[in-house]
């Protein structure tokens, strides 16, 4: 057997679940009702999580398990090169696969494929190669998602409880819909499905951080600068946070202004009643 072949026979299995999923998840538009309920539970979290962790990360994960039982080839006794080695074949699986899919999804919808489409239109304005190379050079910040993921899993909901911030139904920030809008197909269609998910991890791990910085440390910072481009983000720098040349008299009565919150929720201070407390609205009046 050759030193080769099993990593060879790795790269292709992975290509081949990819896409066998890929196909799989495109096949429920034909099972009706059930198809249909199935996709409402791989659309939002938690399902979405774990659709996501099955395109993204399984494959690394996997590379790792092949590795353990194959750690000497196929470089004889350089295990760190081996893993290395199948790490990348994981990811070059996976990018053949995505290139296939696209393809293979533009050649289906050959008329939106000829119509207007985004990728055209940015490549009119920066070039194929350009437009391309920035895209795949984004998808290193999928690690990095999925760490911060992982983190409004693990780090926030104990919050909840030991000092009361407030839960929120993450479906409604971890989710797709991209894939229902007309003429969006290939690559048109997992670029704006990977901003789609990046975009809700980023929105909830925001709200979760505007909770925890109200709630520690609401003193505005000595930068205005600092305070005019974190405002955007956090409105309670502006709104209601104690002035940097205050005191602790200052930030204790800012505390007390705001906590307990409505609900028995410690949010942070100018949270909208479109945001679910508890499971419900609420609206600070109240």
């Amino acid at each position: 057997m050759s030193d080769h072949y099993v990593l060879h026979v790795f790269t292709a299995a992975v290509i081949a679940a990819l896409l066998l999923a890929a196909v799989l998840l495109h096949s429920l538009n034909a099972l009706g009702s059930f198809g249909k309920r199935i996709q409402d539970i791989l659309w939002h979290a938690p399902g979405l999580d774990l659709l996501v962790a099955y395109f993204t990360n399984l494959p690394w994960v996997a590379a790792a398990i092949v590795w353990w039982f194959h750690s000497n080839v196929p470089f004889d006794d350089k295990p760190a090169l081996n893993f290395a080695a199948f790490l990348l074949a994981s990811i070059i699986a996976q990018m053949i696969a995505l290139t296939l899919w696209s393809w293979g999804h533009e050649a289906w919808h050959g008329n939106a494929r000829r119509g207007p489409r985004i990728v055209k239109n940015l490549n009119s304005k920066v070039g194929p190669l350009r437009n391309h190379a920035a895209v795949w050079w984004t998808a290193l910040a999928v690690p990095l998602f999925t760490v911060i993921r992982i983190g409004e899993y693990v780090i926030y909901p104990p919050l909840t409880w030991l000092i009361r911030l407030p839960k929120y139904n993450t479906a409604q920030w971890v989710n797709v819909s991209r894939q229902k809008f007309n003429g969006l197909v290939g690559w048109d269609l997992i670029w704006c499905l990977y901003c789609d998910w990046m975009t809700g991890i980023w929105s909830l791990g925001s709200e979760m951080l505007r909770n925890v910085e109200s709630f520690w440390c609401p003193i505005r910072f000595s930068s205005t600068a600092k305070c005019d481009n974190c405002s955007i983000d956090f409105p309670d720098v502006k709104n209601e946070w104690a002035k940097a040349d205050g005191n602790m008299a200052d930030v204790t009565a800012v505390l007390d202004k705001h906590y307990p919150g409505p609900n028995n929720d410690n949010q942070w201070y100018g949270h909208p009643a479109r945001l679910t407390i508890n499971g419900k609205p609420h609206d600070k009046k109240s």
